[in-house]
């Protein structure tokens, strides 16, 4: 059993992680092995994310003291909160990839830009590109009119110069 100064410190922390972060996801994580957890937190540390299991009403205290309007009170298992800092798709996608291997985690809610967010929402937050992907997408949008541009030069040029073989050739 935790102190009262002990409860303090970690919501204190908590509070931190939570406004340095883009994006939370509370998961339930009744009947998930303590392996397949270091393996989820191992997962979430490369992907520039954390994991915290904690009581229920500490995870309120801090998301009530870094002024995000969520609480876990009312969701039913063992909670665990995930917190990215980095790609706001990342911990979902980490997340969601464990969700489908291991049948007794589940994803239950959400807070991406101070909104609540329910379970199908982070899933299709997981299904998202990362943002490397989608800025790819644009330069290559963008480049698209261009090279098609110069390939429509290049191709008269072509032309004009099959011409004057002809034409060199007939002489």
């Amino acid at each position: 059993m935790l102190t009262r100064i002990q409860k303090e410190k970690v919501v204190a922390d908590l509070t931190e992680k939570i406004k340095d972060g883009k994006v939370i996801i509370f998961s339930d994580f009744s009947g998930t092995t303590v392996s397949q957890m270091k393996e989820l937190r191992d997962e979430l540390r490369t992907s520039d994310s954390s994991y915290k299991v904690t009581k229920k009403k500490l995870i309120d205290l801090a998301l009530k003291n870094a002024g995000i309007e969520a609480s876990v009170l009312g969701l039913e298992g063992q909670i665990g909160i995930a917190i990215g800092k980095g790609d706001e798709t990342a911990a979902a996608k980490v997340l969601a990839k464990f969700a489908k291997t291991n049948k007794n985690f589940k994803l239950l809610q959400g807070v991406l830009e101070n909104k609540v967010i329910n379970g199908k929402e982070v899933m299709a937050l997981a299904s998202l590109p990362s943002r490397e992907e989608l800025l790819a997408k644009l330069v290559g949008s963008i480049n698209s009119p261009v090279s098609g541009f110069v390939n429509v030069l290049a191709g008269n040029l072509r032309g004009l110069v099959t011409v004057l073989k002809g034409i060199a050739d007939t002489k």
